[in-house]
């Protein structure tokens, strides 16, 4: 299971959803899938730029935490 922290970055670097929007040049709703952690396909691309707006790794913005048992 992959888990999306992007709300939780995004949160602690004081940066709203529209304002990421505007730095990270992607639509607002894309921007929402990731903030609200419904993305069903993790685009690289935009993964860099989150990553670069948000002065952060990748490990910043999304986890692996395994398959419950």
């Amino acid at each position: 299971m992959i888990k999306i922290k992007l709300k939780q970055k995004m949160d602690e670097c004081n940066i709203t959803r529209y304002r990421m929007s505007k730095l990270a040049d992607t639509r607002f709703e894309v921007i929402n899938k990731w903030y609200d952690g419904t993305v069903e396909r993790i685009d690289v691309d935009i993964l860099a730029r989150f990553c670069h707006v948000l002065n952060c790794q990748v490990s910043d913005i999304i986890e692996y935490i395994g398959v419950p048992d």
